[in-house]
């Protein structure tokens, strides 16, 4: 099997997986990381993504050419997606999205703001997370439901970081771990901050968590 055709399974496999959970209206993408991803930038977007880390770079480029490509999708011309003081995507007006990336792989996912509020998104090797992490990320207050044992961890911390994703454009807190309650039995989460989504997930073959703040579930 050549390079191209395993990164091609790769993504086909993970964007069945993320088609599966997504929710109606919802359009979501993923891309593996490659080199020469970095020159995706658009311009401004080289202006605003000022991190001199390769890698970092060619996540960004690999995200923001996905989130363009689904934007598309819903009719809105390519723009520059931008970037905000702590990082969060400027996206257009009519639009919400999230973007996120692991070393390997670029996920994006966007909808018309006339559905959602805000969205956060995700993506992690489907591994555990180191046993010292585990405390630092799952309280008593969380519930993995019948969530694999040794995957609940990283699902967990997936998922917070998806919620944070989501809420943080809307109140400007910033948020630990322990701030945010998630409910995989329930597929919700919540924060101390009173705020609310319902949360939608893959685990194979990476870890993948959308958290939706809709105008109306």
């Amino acid at each position: 099997m050549t390079g191209r055709s395993a990164r091609d399974r790769s993504e086909a496999s993970l964007l069945s997986a993320m088609m599966s959970m997504a929710p109606p209206g919802i359009r979501l993408g993923c891309r593996t990381i490659r080199v020469g991803d970095e020159d995706l930038l658009l311009p401004e977007e080289q202006r605003v993504v000022t991190t001199r880390d390769l890698e970092a770079r060619r996540a960004s480029g690999a995200a923001r050419h996905l989130a363009r490509g689904l934007m598309a999708e819903l009719g809105h011309p390519v723009v520059a997606i931008g970037r905000e003081r702590f990082g969060q995507p400027v996206w257009p007006a009519g639009v919400v999205g999230s973007l996120a990336h692991d070393r390997v792989m670029a996920v994006a996912a966007v909808v018309s703001s006339s559905t959602a509020v805000s969205l956060g998104i995700d993506v992690e090797p489907a591994e555990p997370l180191p046993d010292d992490a585990v405390p630092l990320v799952m309280t008593a207050d969380d519930e993995p439901g019948t969530a694999s044992r040794h995957l609940a961890g990283r699902i967990l911390f997936a998922a917070k970081e998806a919620i944070y994703k989501a809420v943080h454009p809307l109140d400007g807190i910033i948020l630990n771990h322990d701030d945010v309650i998630v409910s995989l039995s329930a597929s919700c989460g919540r924060t101390r901050t009173g705020a609310m989504v319902r949360l939608y997930w893959c685990i194979s073959p990476r870890i993948v968590v959308l958290a939706v703040n809709r105008r109306q579930l």
